[in-house]
């Protein structure tokens, strides 16, 4: 019998996939055969947790009983999942009575089919097989992820990127300020960008892997000092689309939280421009978590607001209900909030927030400039200014500070 296996992509889409066991190799394999499209049917006296809530939100079929040859008829692709070496043979038997191509989890030999190690990278899907060796297989398909990542593996992300992202838009979370904490398909889009229209709040070693040849834009708004005006940036990522270019607007933390995104979305799609959103990592949960404080812990916070302090209170311009956050026994995190910090304190202990409340402020998270300042409500202003805190920086108010000192 030859060694020599033939590659091959199956397209799955409508088609009914037998897979036999419900644990945790299941759970692995099934995920990827939903994405395919697949019409999975899952027989298996038992199920995880998660396999379990697919079937009950419909997504997959599931025959709670033992697995009986008749059940492979129809299948295109049967997937054993079962530690049982004899329980698997009768399951692989049964499909190669019926000519259905078999993977089996316990003993790939035995099998008609091998399930490689899989990376994907936009339009991109590479599968790597080992010839029999899954670590050697996870090790090679690791090392041409992180290839394709940085840009050192194929013809680039242009030649990747599909042909329709030229004349749009993509307003692309950057996240809280550690370059490795953008998304993939974030980073993807970057790499694919003719025009970089960046914040200064944007990681700035993203900029530095840009291409030669792309045009960055420098809509820095920094806290408090020179802006380029809003209307002018989405006059920019409007007027540059047109021009055919692909444009990602580069934003820190998550365009949509306190980032002006919607603005820029609405800009895009009153213009004719094909827009298309990226989440970030926002800043408000992030910068705390990396200081070693969880904005939400059993027993402690229950709740989490995100609130934006650049309008100071009692401001005829704010639309927040500062009192009213002053009631809150959960966490208040503020963004923006440094130059009004003393406002913003006195009017929260005013609507009911004991002076002794904890708060920290988290400047420049994530990042090695990262550092943290504690007080209390009562204190926090004057303890931030006597430390030359500068933005930016979040301001977590709430029990969940102590908590630092646990898991710091």
């Amino acid at each position: 019998m030859s060694d020599v296996l033939y590659p091959l992509a199956l397209r799955l889409d409508g088609r009914r996939v037998l897979v036999v066991g419900g644990g945790a190799v299941a759970t692995r394999r099934v995920p990827a055969l939903l994405d395919a499209g697949a019409q999975v049917v899952l027989v298996s006296p038992e199920v995880t947790p998660a396999l379990r809530a697919l079937a009950d939100a419909g997504r997959l079929r599931w025959l709670p009983r033992r697995f009986e040859a008749s059940d492979v008829d129809g299948a295109w692709l049967v997937q054993v999942a079962v530690d049982d070496r004899l329980a698997a043979a009768a399951v692989s038997a049964a499909a190669l009575e019926r000519r259905v191509f078999c993977v089996r989890a316990d003993d790939r030999v035995a099998g008609t089919a091998w399930t490689p190690a899989v990376v994907r990278h936009g339009p991109v899907t590479v599968a790597v097989l080992g010839g029999g060796d899954p670590r050697r297989s996870m090790a090679l398909r690791d090392a041409i992820r992180a290839a394709l990542l940085d840009g050192t593996l194929g013809g680039g992300e242009r030649e990747a990127e599909p042909a329709g992202r030229r004349g749009s838009v993509a307003l692309v979370g950057g996240g809280p300020g550690d370059p490795e904490l953008i998304t993939v398909r974030g980073r993807r889009l970057l790499a694919a960008a003719d025009v970089v229209v960046a914040d200064r709040l944007a990681p700035g070693a993203l900029l530095d892997e840009l291409r030669p040849d792309v045009e960055l834009v420098d809509a820095s708004k920094i806290p408090y000092g020179p802006a380029k005006a809003q209307e002018e940036i989405n006059r920019i990522l409007v007027d540059r689309a047109r021009q055919g270019r692909f444009v990602v607007r580069l934003k820190g933390g998550d365009p949509y939280v306190f980032g002006r995104g919607g603005e820029e979305l609405a800009a895009c799609l009153a213009a004719g421009v094909p827009v298309s959103v990226v989440p970030g990592v926002t800043s408000a949960v992030a910068a705390p978590a990396t200081a070693g404080i969880p904005v939400t812990h059993r027993g402690v916070a229950h709740e989490v607001v995100i609130v934006s302090g650049h309008v100071p209170p009692g401001h005829p311009d704010s639309l927040v209900d500062w009192r009213a956050l002053g009631q809150l026994r959960g966490t208040l995190c503020v963004l923006m909030g440094l130059k009004h910090l003393d406002a913003i304190a006195a009017a929260l202990r005013d609507g009911g927030r004991p002076a002794d409340t904890p708060v920290a402020i988290v400047q420049e998270g994530t990042t090695a400039a990262q550092r943290v300042i504690r007080g209390t409500l009562a204190s926090i202003a004057a303890d931030a200014a006597r430390a030359g805190v500068r933005p930016p920086a979040v301001v977590v108010i709430g029990d969940v500070v102590r908590l630092q000192d646990r898991y710091e």
